[in-house]
């Protein structure tokens, strides 16, 4: 263990890194801290739909520090995605998927985890938890053919019930130590060429070990992350939450505005915003995928150009991201919708993507 901590301080490192690399140590950091809590969680969670509600109750109100532990687990998972955005957007920007090992390995990280963010959503068993479940599960039957089958084999059932909700634990226990084992990976991947750069150029001659220089670097990052979450758990602790998931799931009473957490908003805004049930699928569907083009596209035609394509694009790209989170979450009415099929069509959202990678050309 030793020698491992040794070689990894002395990993030689470009000189011109900046803060925006942090990301990925932090997404490690806040990883741990999710498995951790999340095992404490399981010691008190009961997976039967009669007690899951009552369970989670319980561990806010007579579990010692129970409701710390939740609130940290719950509100991490935003930080988590948070950290994973931001730093998928730092390898968009600076071209990170130039290689591909490291990219691919990273993007199936982010589909896993959203996975994974998506079965603990459900497993408090609240109205929203039910219905979000219910919605986002019924989307497999958009698959040709056996579309309805899948559908009822992962709901266990002819609705979303009993077997669903132990599935999705089981599911939502075992993602977390999956997600770590291809995070080793990505690292193995990662440290086999060393770090890219902002600049994309050579350092051979130009780097320095790890620690102190960026190992500092990372402390400093982890000490503001960590002091913004706490801060959130200690007097915002539902901030990221829906006040229908107060209420114990009744099947019988659906909810006015049916939507998942902020983090699926922005697919979930290009799937509604799409009338033919089956294009708005595969449009969700694409708005992850796309990812893996990135690579795709600079493999087949030999792109190995240094620096950062028309960084304006990036950014339109990424504001454009925003504005469909913030329509996600918004009532199903008119002037969202309308907004909604401008940004997360192929009118703009893709649109964008595709210039993206014609710059490369460029």
């Amino acid at each position: 263990m030793g020698l491992f901590l040794d070689t990894f301080a002395k990993l030689p490192s470009p000189v011109n890194l900046s803060y925006w690399w942090n990301w990925g140590s932090m997404v490690g950091v806040l990883l741990v801290g999710q498995i951790l809590t999340g095992l404490f969680l399981t010691m008190h969670y009961v997976s039967d739909v009669g007690y899951a509600f009552d369970s989670v109750v319980h561990i806010h109100r007579d579990v010692s520090y129970g409701w710390v532990v939740r609130s940290v687990h719950a509100n991490g998972a935003s930080f988590f995605m948070f950290g994973l955005f931001m730093h998928v957007g730092r390898g968009l920007y600076y071209k990170s998927y130039l290689d591909f090992r490291v990219w691919y390995v990273g993007v199936i990280l982010l589909v896993v985890s959203m996975l994974t963010s998506f079965f603990g959503y459900v497993l408090p068993w609240g109205q929203m938890s039910f219905w979000g479940a219910t919605v986002i599960t019924n989307l497999l039957s958009a698959i040709p053919f056996y579309g309805a089958d899948i559908v009822y084999w992962v709901w266990g059932g002819y609705s979303v019930g009993a077997p669903t909700l132990t599935r999705f634990y089981t599911f939502h226990f075992i993602f977390p130590f999956l997600i770590a084992v291809l995070s080793l990976v990505h690292l193995v991947f990662l440290h086999s060429k060393g770090s890219t750069n902002p600049l994309k150029a050579t350092t051979a001659g130009f780097k320095v070990s790890f620690w102190p220089y960026f190992g500092v670097k990372d402390i400093y990052g982890f000490f503001v992350v960590f002091w913004v979450l706490y801060l959130v758990v200690g007097f915002y602790p539902d901030a990221f939450g829906d006040p229908d998931n107060f209420m114990k799931a009744n099947p019988m009473v659906t909810p006015l505005h049916i939507k998942p957490e902020w983090y699926f908003l922005f697919a979930y805004a290009i799937l509604r915003c799409i009338p033919n049930k089956g294009l708005g699928v595969l449009a969700l569907v694409m708005s992850i995928v796309f990812f893996f083009f990135m690579s795709i596209f600079s493999f087949l035609f030999g792109i190995k150009k240094k620096g950062v394509s028309y960084p304006m694009v990036f950014w339109v790209w990424s504001v454009n991201l925003r504005l469909l989170t913030w329509l996600g979450g918004s009532p199903v009415e008119p002037p969202y919708v309308y907004m909604a099929q401008v940004c997360g069509c192929p009118l703009f959202y893709f649109v964008i993507y595709v210039v993206y990678c014609l710059s490369f050309f460029v």
